[in-house]
């Protein structure tokens, strides 16, 4: 039976339950902890119920304790500025009556600028030559871990699609440099603030991969002990969620336990429209 999409667009969806005070759930009840980066996408989407005529600009957000799947997420936000052009908000996302998330998030209200430029997109064949059929037929398809594979399930809410296939099977990348194709499996209404939650969710997928891809080692080789401290991004121009976008990632330092990946992530016409940079656990597990 072919199985159904499921939508971003509900997934981040929030149930007002008082004042700046919105409940969340997790899709996925039976895994060990919930996604990082349904807390991520839920939690700006609470502070953009809070907001008007304006759009993030950018997040930094730490995570404080694994969350719990079978228990809704409480979000409290906070006003702290409403200035000419700048919005703050702080929102903590709250389970068991204890912190395990908090997030800081900017809006602006846009303005033209006077100067303006970008890194260029590196060059990476379309996603279409990475489908799924494509896959299938070559010669290292058998060897890839079963995670991988359900990249290509047609129920995940994110469609990915990576480009350097062979990492997951030892093969080390010297510079570290990492590239996935990622977009939004449904359709997403045209509302900015969505495209820019549900990317927000995208970019916690796969990120610390870039730590472990000078190794030849992935963190699914069930070795690698691994866990997203912080997280940070900005938003740079405007995009859809819904289309291809590409993720090039990499990682300048691992050390003392812990791991920094980078990312950025372009429109298919080559358009840089947000940065994203995360610090994880890694460890080898004893």
């Amino acid at each position: 039976m072919q199985k159904s999409r499921i939508g971003l667009a509900a997934i981040l969806d929030l149930e007002s339950i008082g004042v700046d005070l919105f409940l969340g759930k997790s899709p996925n009840v039976g895994e060990q902890r919930v996604f990082g980066g349904l807390i991520i996408g839920q939690a700006i989407f609470a502070a953009c119920r809070t907001v008007e005529a304006r759009l993030p600009n950018s997040l930094h957000c730490y995570f404080l304790h694994t969350g719990d799947p079978q228990v809704p997420l409480i979000y409290t936000v906070e006003r702290l500025r409403d200035g000419k052009s700048y919005s703050t908000r702080r929102v903590t996302a709250t389970q068991h009556g204890s912190a395990i998330f908090s997030i800081m998030v900017s809006f602006h209200k846009g303005e033209e600028g006077a100067f303006e430029h970008q890194d260029k997109m590196p060059a990476v064949l379309a996603p279409e030559h990475f489908a799924a059929e494509r896959l299938s037929k070559l010669p290292l398809y058998a060897d890839l871990p079963e995670i991988v594979r359900c990249y290509y399930e047609p129920d995940r809410p994110v469609e990915l699609r990576p480009v350097e296939i062979g990492r997951y099977v030892g093969q080390r990348i010297e510079n570290g440099r990492l590239h996935m194709w990622m977009k939004a499996a449904k359709k997403l209404p045209d509302d900015p603030v969505l495209h820019i939650c549900a990317l927000a969710y995208a970019s916690d997928l796969s990120l610390l991969d870039a730590v472990m891809t000078r190794y030849g080692r992935t963190l699914f080789d069930g070795h690698i002990l691994s866990g997203s401290l912080d997280h940070a991004m900005w938003f740079h121009r405007s995009f859809r969620a819904d289309d291809w976008l590409l993720y090039a990632k990499d990682s300048p330092s691992a050390q003392s336990g812990r791991g920094l990946a980078r990312g950025l992530i372009f429109r298919r016409d080559g358009t840089l429209v947000a940065s994203v940079a995360q610090e994880g656990s890694v460890r080898e597990r004893r």
